[in-house]
């Protein structure tokens, strides 16, 4: 199978990646939208699960990552919800992991163990000892493939970052004892500029927050009075948006019809807001590789540590939204 991806360019895939690929559990991922309900209030908020653990496939590829850790980042998802994270929400979990919860379950109920062992991959140790794929996952502040993907495939989708930018800060990434780094500066002070946009600007958008607000105040409704089911979830955004509208639930009614692309909302303040949003923190901090040594950036950039604390202080004090209109 020959993919191209626009980020990482042009690749051949082993069968195993092929078959995976064209399983269910990953073609669900097609109608998934990473952005949760980012996608009902503005339409150009597209990007899916499947752009993005096919991408995360790639960028291990590319970096030399061995095909049972490209395995384990194509699949390294399949557990998202429909409207992935605006479950966490519904959920008031903030830690915001319930596809991790249920990844094991979701796996196992799924032909991807049969097929694993078609080609004499043993699913338990790839995909349930995930720490050991350092490429695919290392912990903040430090990068991996994930981390990368979603930070560098939601900006360039939305136009904040040029490819011509996004390939010049690949060629920067190297691998160090199996796992991801940067051989200069400057492509450090670069993604740490870009993921503040990714889990600031976008993330807490004020429109962004309203969506998921009255998204996730219709799935805990929906839930709690059994209108949808948790299994529902594991269908997919159109198949459970459908079952949300053909109920004749109100105040769901109500939720739904709130949640389209003329609302007009923007930043509030403590003192006089509507909403109130608060994400799990997400800090970068990526460490150089000087030919010698790892230092993180901020340790060389004194700019590189003001932009980390004030992405730690906005993320700290979540966002603040004013409704101005909803039509």
């Amino acid at each position: 199978m020959h993919i191209i991806d626009p980020l990482y360019g042009e690749f051949q895939l082993d069968n195993v990646l092929v078959e995976l690929i064209q399983s269910q559990p990953v073609q669900r991922l097609k109608k998934i939208h990473q952005g949760g309900a980012s996608y009902l209030v503005n339409s150009n908020w597209n990007v899916t699960r499947y752009e993005h653990s096919v991408g995360v496939m790639l960028l291990i590829k590319k970096m030399g990552g061995s095909i049972a850790e490209q395995i384990a980042g194509l699949l390294h998802d399949i557990s998202h919800t429909a409207f992935s994270h605006v479950i966490d929400f519904a959920l008031d979990n903030q830690h915001e992991d319930y596809h991790e919860q249920i990844y094991q379950r979701v796996v196992l109920e799924s032909e991807i163990p049969s097929i694993l062992a078609k080609y004499s991959y043993d699913n338990d140790d790839i995909l349930f000892n995930q720490k050991k794929w350092t490429i695919l996952e290392q912990e903040a502040p430090e990068l991996c493939a994930d981390r990368i993907d979603y930070t560098i495939r939601d900006m360039y989708r939305y136009g904040h970052i040029s490819l011509n930018e996004v390939q010049t800060f690949l060629n920067h990434l190297i691998v160090v004892n199996n796992r991801l780094y940067l051989d200069q500066l400057d492509a450090a002070t670069w993604f740490i500029k870009v993921y503040h946009k990714e889990v600031i600007d976008f993330f807490l958008d004020p429109l962004n927050v309203y969506g998921y607000d009255r998204l996730a105040h219709v799935l805990k409704i929906a839930l709690t009075e059994k209108i949808i089911h948790f299994n529902d979830l594991l269908t997919d955004d159109t198949t459970v948006m459908t079952k949300l509208k053909d109920s004749q639930q109100p105040e769901i009614q109500a939720y739904l019809s709130q949640l389209h692309s003329d609302v007009i909302v923007q930043a509030g303040h403590q003192r006089d807001y509507d909403l109130y949003r608060k994400s799990k923190i997400r800090i970068v901090d990526p460490s150089v590789w000087d030919g010698h040594q790892l230092v993180s950036a901020s340790q060389l950039s004194e700019d590189v540590k003001v932009m980390k604390e004030r992405t730690y202080q906005k993320a700290r004090a979540g966002a603040y939204v004013k409704i101005c209109s909803v039509k």
